[in-house]
């Protein structure tokens, strides 16, 4: 398997400095990583059971589903962050999990053999529709025919919001990058800002629907992640204080599913099942 199977060099070139490693956990307010671990929490069957974690980078995911008493195989399409996962299971010997190369679009795993199935990352990276919906039809047909798969993408608001919040709309490439975001969904930072994220593909609530559809999958919802929480301008101040936390997190958790909502997130997931 290559490294980087579908992705270009300026993708592998974003992440190759390591950051995905610590950019869930070392957040003073981590609300992607905690709203995403409610989910699956919530909606899980529980332990023990095989979870598939595709594109599962370092292995965040993996290893505190390992730790919850689930058996976790990651894949991911670049090597190091294969060799991150592995030392990050090698520091939990008592819950491990496995990590190896892969392709999101042709999954090296049995039909029928996995209790859910994670894709919460190749989304971004697939930009052509046919690749996205292949990699959805492999997870459907690795599933057993009572698992579900969780599958995240970035909206297509994203950079709007971004730009509105952190003032990079003062600089005209941002500019000309949010005006693509919004015409097509293809997200490209051509002088490669890493403050700009990379080459992805930015959806509409309904894009990804009509994705996992025509992957041959049965919809059952989808759920804003981060809901409009992300947009706030003092963060840390909210996550700092346990009452307001806790608000943050429950006025999240009862409009996850309010299509209106939808585009002031920054990322969606799709739960759906064979």
């Amino acid at each position: 398997m290559d490294d980087g199977a579908g992705l270009g060099p300026e993708v592998e070139s974003h992440y190759a400095g390591g950051y995905e490693q610590v950019r869930l956990t070392e957040r003073e307010a981590p609300l992607e990583l905690v709203r995403t671990q409610h989910i699956l929490q919530h909606r899980l069957a529980p332990p023990p059971g095989r979870i598939l974690d595709i594109g599962g980078g370092p292995g965040v995911y993996a290893a505190w589903l390992a730790r919850n008493g689930y058996e976790v195989d990651l894949l991911d399409a670049l090597s190091l962050h294969v060799q991150q996962a592995r030392e990050t299971s090698s520091r939990q010997p008592d819950h491990p999990f496995q990590a190896a190369l892969g392709d999101a679009r042709s999954l090296p795993y049995e039909e029928a053999s996995a209790d859910a199935v994670l894709l919460l990352g190749p989304l971004y990276h697939l930009t052509e529709r046919e690749d996205r919906v292949q990699a959805l039809r492999e997870a459907g047909r690795v599933l057993k025919p009572n698992g579900s798969v969780f599958a995240a993408v970035i909206s297509r608001f994203a950079s709007l919001w971004d730009g509105l919040r952190r003032g990079f709309l003062d600089d005209p490439l941002f500019w000309e990058i949010v005006e693509g975001d919004l015409r097509t969904g293809q997200h490209r930072n051509p002088e490669n800002n890493p403050a700009y994220f990379t080459t992805a593909f930015f959806h509409r609530h309904q894009d990804l629907a009509d994705e996992v559809r025509d992957a041959g999958l049965i919809l059952d919802r989808i759920v804003s992640i981060e809901g409009p929480g992300w947009l706030l301008p003092n963060p840390e101040d909210w996550w700092r204080d346990d009452r307001r936390r806790e608000t943050l997190l429950r006025l999240i958790e009862m409009t996850e599913e309010e299509p209106a909502l939808f585009g002031a997130t920054s990322h969606l997931m799709a739960i759906a099942h064979p």
